[in-house]
């Protein structure tokens, strides 16, 4: 069992669970680890930092990560449930809405509180090492959910220290561009004081930090420009960070994209940062396992306990498009693609998964997807990918133990080969085609060998990142320089209902795709009012200020 995870287990009832109320304002608990006989040595010190890799974000991954990520991004869809996301008309009563604002200030809370607590109980055992080790995890955790913040709402409240605001309703949001600024600091700090070997496994390293700046000043070279114009020093320093990740972390990418996703897969040597979870059979051991698995499975024949309640997820027929070679004549040919990352991501009639094993008249046999047959006019390419099914003795009723990824060296690849690209209309550079090709090759793909364009970056990392919360992200990151692309972009993503049916049964080559004609929506309609989320009802409710004008953002030293 992962190290982290032990620690977690033992921690989670008394320093997260009495802590996630509604209100993210509420005074941390008394109960939490404030006790001044705790952090005296620096085995306790990481211990109390331990819950920020999971239970705080616990809200947000069950579901709101994938429906703000991956629907609002485009990249899946939902035929019946969360139209609101699927349409992109999310609202302030919206479900994932609330989710996610909740979760994010549940870790930023939790992240000053640890902050608080070990410069104020921090014993002579602990070692400067460790101390300035764990303060980093805690900022760096914190910098994570304001970049989710910042990116979905806007202008919001920066919050170094909760107990100043307990007194009453009166937060002010700060400038988009400080909170940006407050981002940045903190993974500095992060990149500066995080060891550069992992203390237990799956904790932060320097590296991490490094990767999350070279993310975050690939956005910020867009922040406030346009189209043509984004920030050159920006852009360097985001290559710059890629590049010094990809070549002195250590890490490298897995060989084969699947093995990304087979379980065991958690902390790789391609992964950066993950959040950790696990499975127990503990009580509440539910707020320290993977709940997520449970809602986007879509069957209960491959779920553990029966607990499958994804069928009417799927791939969109945009996300199928990107996969060269898989629609043809606007699906009435049938097509096939190279890319391997299509059946570790997506399921279509013939798929077969050994490592998703089903009773047939009790013999355990490999899962395949089924032919919706030939008058069937919808069905789905369902998510394959972070579903792991049963596996017994190791997973049980909304109980899984298998990792989010949150940062993987796929991504700094990517990072670079837009860094280097720039303004520029498209480029020749030897490093950003070998860095795109390495991940480009690894699906399956012949060499590419034209100049690298944004569109080949942009549809690579769609279909690098597909149900890992990415493509919202990318879009929220075009739209700070070039809005109009960003909606056009959403606007022409079909979102609509379709049918796939295979060349042959058993062990269909080819897939033809057809739109089902009596299902009305297929497209979204995406402009500057509804593209960043409302804040949610119940927060405005309770400080109405956070309706008012942003304000700056006072920086200490």
């Amino acid at each position: 069992m992962k190290n982290i995870n032990n620690i977690l287990v033992l921690l989670v009832l008394c320093s997260v669970l009495a802590g996630c109320s509604e209100d993210f304002l509420d005074r941390p608990p008394k109960d939490a680890l404030v006790d001044a006989n705790f952090y005296k040595n620096d085995e306790q010190v990481l211990a109390g930092t331990a819950p920020l890799y999971s239970s705080v974000w616990k809200t947000y991954v069950d579901k709101a990560n994938w429906k703000l990520g991956d629907i609002r991004g485009g990249t899946v869809y939902r035929a019946w449930g969360d139209q609101d996301a699927v349409q992109f008309n999310i609202t302030d009563v919206s479900e994932p809405n609330e989710q996610a604002y909740q979760s994010f200030y549940v870790t930023v809370g939790q992240a000053n509180l640890v902050i608080n607590n070990i410069n104020t109980y921090a014993g002579e055992e602990v070692s400067e090492e460790i101390r300035n080790h764990a303060i980093a995890e805690a900022r760096f955790m914190r910098a994570v959910a304001y970049r989710h913040l910042v990116m979905n709402y806007g202008a919001v409240p920066i919050i170094e220290n909760n107990l100043e605001h307990v007194s009453g309703p009166t937060l002010r949001r700060n400038l988009v561009e400080d909170v940006w600024e407050f981002i940045k600091r903190d993974f500095e700090f992060a990149a500066e004081n995080l060891l550069e070997e992992p203390s237990q496994q799956g904790r932060l390293t320097k590296w991490v930090a490094e990767g999350m700046l070279a993310r975050t000043h690939l956005t910020l070279a867009g922040l406030g420009a346009s189209s043509g114009s984004r920030d050159q020093a920006h852009l360097d320093l985001a290559k710059e960070y890629a590049e010094r990740v990809i070549t002195m972390s250590g890490k490298s990418l897995m060989t084969n994209y699947e093995d990304l996703f087979l379980h065991p897969y958690d902390n790789n040597n391609e992964s950066l940062f993950e959040l950790q979870w696990v499975f127990t059979t503990a009580p509440n051991g539910y707020e320290a396992s993977n709940t997520m698995v449970s809602q986007i499975t879509h069957s209960n024949e491959i779920a553990a306990n029966g607990d499958g309640w994804g069928g009417d997820l799927s791939a969109s027929w945009w996300m199928l498009e990107l996969y060269d070679g898989l629609i043809v004549d606007d699906g009435t040919t049938p097509g096939f693609t190279l890319d391997k990352r299509l059946k570790t991501t997506f399921m279509l009639p013939g798929f077969t998964y050994p490592e998703l094993q089903v009773d047939n008249d009790g013999v355990s046999e490999s899962y395949v997807f089924p032919d919706p047959g030939a008058d069937s006019d919808n069905s789905f390419a369902s998510i394959k990918k972070y579903v792991v099914g049963k596996l017994p003795g190791e997973s049980d009723r909304q109980r899984y133990p298998n990792n989010t990824y949150m940062l993987r060296l796929a991504e700094m690849y990517l990072t670079y080969a837009e860094a280097q690209l720039g303004n520029n209309a498209s480029t020749t550079d030897a490093k950003a085609l070998e860095y795109f090709n390495a991940v480009h090759m690894r699906a399956g793909l012949p060499e590419f060998t034209d100049p690298l364009t944004w569109e080949d970056i942009f549809e690579e990392r769609i279909k690098e990142f597909a149900m890992e919360s990415m493509a919202w992200y990318d879009l929220v990151r075009l739209h700070y320089y070039d809005a109009q692309k960003a909606y056009n972009i959403i606007n022409a993503q079909d979102r609509g209902l379709f049918v796939v049916h295979p060349n042959q049964w058993p062990d269909p080559t080819a897939w033809t795709f057809e739109k089902t004609s009596w299902f009305a929506f297929r497209n979204a309609d995406a402009n500057s009012g509804n593209f960043q989320l409302p804040f949610p009802a119940s927060e405005l409710n309770q400080a109405a200020t956070l309706g008012e004008e942003p304000v700056p953002y006072e920086f200490g030293e």
